[in-house]
């Protein structure tokens, strides 16, 4: 939610980042609830929900949204949700992933199906797109919380593989399996974490035509809108 792939630089370019800021909390809500109620509600001690929490806070959720969200799991009528991965492609043949968290699988096949043929696209089986992408843990801090040298000597001591400075945050790289111990090294130095969640990063890049550049962006915008949708990862890039 608080980016991703190349999408996130895609939406920061066309400035529609937190478009819908209710949507937005609300996606972060019932991630914070989905991970209180299949584990402990410390965040200190579930890191599941310790990330939720971070991710809304980046998103200047208030204290109070969180805390309800977090009570909300205790409830014996909360829904049950599960994470289901949709992968499909859009206008010439760029690769999308769709992670979403969802009590109505059928509502949400059929919601997303509906948005690939209405902008061009199409779903495919579980698998189709994926392999155009590695799986990996992406952490990400803001550079206010650590220089540009001080974070790269940080990561290589917290066991990361990579490390990446941009203009707003770095992004630190680790394998998937990693991500949590790498992210405990981390927190002895850092406070404050933008994000920290296992991402989908292409391994090739494709650029399309001009003319299917709007449907394919509307393609992404329109998935991510969608209640049910969490993450939207995509190969598709534009130039700057």
């Amino acid at each position: 939610m608080a980016g991703h792939s190349h999408w996130a630089g895609i939406k920061h370019k066309k400035g529609k980042v937190d478009k819908l800021r209710s949507n937005l909390f609300s996606k972060l809500s019932r991630e914070i609830t989905v991970a209180a109620k299949f584990g402990d509600k410390d965040p200190d001690m579930n890191s599941r929900l310790r990330s939720a929490i971070q991710a809304a806070r980046s998103a200047n959720m208030p204290k109070d949204n969180i805390k309800r969200a977090i009570d909300k799991s205790s409830s014996n009528d909360t829904e049950n949700f599960e994470n289901l991965r949709y992968e499909g492609f859009g206008p010439e043949k760029i690769a999308i992933i769709i992670e979403t968290l969802t009590n109505n699988k059928n509502r949400t096949a059929s919601n997303i199906r509906t948005i690939f043929q209405r902008h061009g696209g199409n779903l495919g089986t579980q698998g189709s797109a994926s392999h155009n992408f590695n799986q990996i843990g992406v952490i990400k801090i803001d550079k206010k919380e650590i220089s540009n040298e001080d974070v790269f000597d940080l990561a290589i001591e917290s066991g990361a593989e990579e490390c990446i400075s941009i203009k707003e945050f770095h992004e630190i790289h680790c394998d998937k399996s990693e991500i949590y111990n790498v992210k405990k090294k981390l927190e002895e130095k850092i406070k404050n974490f933008i994000s920290t969640e296992i991402e989908w990063k292409p391994l090739n890049s494709i650029k399309v035509s001009m003319q299917k550049l709007e449907s394919a962006t509307e393609l992404l915008e329109t998935l991510e809108n969608d209640d049910d949708v969490q993450n939207v990862y995509t190969n598709l890039i534009i130039d700057e």
